[in-house]
């Protein structure tokens, strides 16, 4: 390739190391294959400029660069071919691996972390609303107590491992137009460990886990809702051969309130008064979440008006402000359907005192006796 390579990072040629560096980053997290899938032009970009920042990032592959050009990286200076490196390399260096996934750690990455498991927990209304602690159950992967974990019988230790010297990786070098690319993947022999076992642990079969019914205290925090997930870490699955637990997952599920609607931090209800209370007044008791309350009702109450309990909702949960929500109670008249002769005397008698139109009796007769026939 003929392209200068400063031109390629977009850097002056007096550029320092860490601007070459983060110059680098910029431009490989663009151009990353990961990142562009199917661009053949984005993978060859990324390729270029994998090289010329291998070369510009070592000292004296970048003097001969500067003193002679291209021409100065064919087999001088420190002997070899300029392009025998490692991408991954470069990524350890200073992304810590791989930014798009895939990337790798020198040496044996040691024992494999466990899985994460997930589980749904139900819960009641008031129990979201207050908070409350309660115990999962789930079958999941534990260390073997015969071996303590780690996968050997008779507390033999366990040996490097044949397939990759010990190394944890397997490097494979592949020719591509830069020249030579090295690949590295965990060594299938030791899963990245290191070592093999070569005496099984007989009640684990080596493998340093086994499946178990385990019990977990949950602590519940007051405000969640449906949807809502709790991490609890180190309660996934145990890893093998003595690997790190993987996290638990819980998933809640919230039931419903026969009474109330919850709208995030807020809870709506029915207020059901009579008309007399609405056109009167009152003072009612209500049953809110957290007992019973005297709600006044003023005079001349009308059918939808709102009231509000402020604080008689649900707690903000954590990062959402503080205190709780407001209870809504929303007012419903009730009519009465049948009257009997001395209420209905007193509310025509009202009526006709407000000159009030209604129905007479006889009218009153006949309507009965139609909605008892369609009933």
């Amino acid at each position: 390739m003929a392209t200068d390579y400063y031109e390629l990072l977009e850097v002056p040629k007096n550029v320092d190391g860490d601007e070459l560096k983060r110059a680098y980053r910029k431009l490989a997290r663009k151009y990353h294959p990961d990142a562009n899938p199917g661009d053949a032009s984005a993978e060859a970009r990324f390729k270029e400029i994998s090289e010329a920042y291998a070369v510009l990032s070592d000292g004296e592959a970048r003097a001969r660069y500067d003193r002679y050009g291209h021409e100065g990286l064919k087999g001088g200076g420190s002997g070899g071919d300029p392009f025998n490196f490692d991408l991954n390399d470069i990524f350890d260096n200073f992304f810590g691996g791989n930014p798009f996934g895939g990337g790798r750690q020198r040496g044996p990455s040691g024992p494999p972390r466990g899985e994460d498991q997930e589980v749904v927990m139900d819960i009641s209304f008031e129990e979201a609303i207050f908070g409350v602690e309660q115990s999962v159950e789930l079958q999941t992967a534990v260390h073997c107590e015969e071996c303590e974990g780690q996968g050997s019988a008779n507390g033999a230790v366990p040996q490097t491992c044949s397939g990759c010297d010990g190394a944890g990786q397997v490097r494979q070098v592949r020719q591509s137009l830069l020249g030579q690319m090295v690949t590295a993947a965990q060594c299938p022999r030791c899963s990245g460990v290191g070592k093999e076992i070569l005496d099984p642990c007989g009640a684990c079969s080596g493998e340093g886990r086994q499946r178990k019914q385990m019990s977990y205290d949950v602590r519940i925090p007051a405000g969640v809702d449906t949807g809502s997930t709790l991490r609890l870490t180190g309660r996934g699955a145990a890893g093998a051969r003595g690997g790190q637990a993987g996290d638990l997952y819980v998933h809640l599920r919230v039931g419903e309130s026969g009474r109330f609607v919850r709208e995030n931090e807020h809870l709506i209800a029915e207020l059901p008064i009579t008309m007399l209370q609405a056109a009167l007044g009152a003072h009612i008791i209500f049953d809110t979440v957290d007992g019973a309350e005297e709600i006044v009702i003023p005079p001349g109450t009308q059918p939808g008006e709102v009231l509000q309990l402020k604080g008689r909702g649900v707690p903000r949960l954590e990062g959402r402000g503080r205190g709780r929500g407001d209870l809504i109670l929303s007012v419903t008249v009730d009519i009465p359907s049948k009257l009997s002769k001395d209420d209905e005397a007193l509310l025509r008698q009202l009526a006709a005192q407000r000159d009030e139109q209604v129905a007479d009796a006889a009218d009153r007769s006949v309507m009965g006796k139609l909605r008892s026939v369609f009933q």
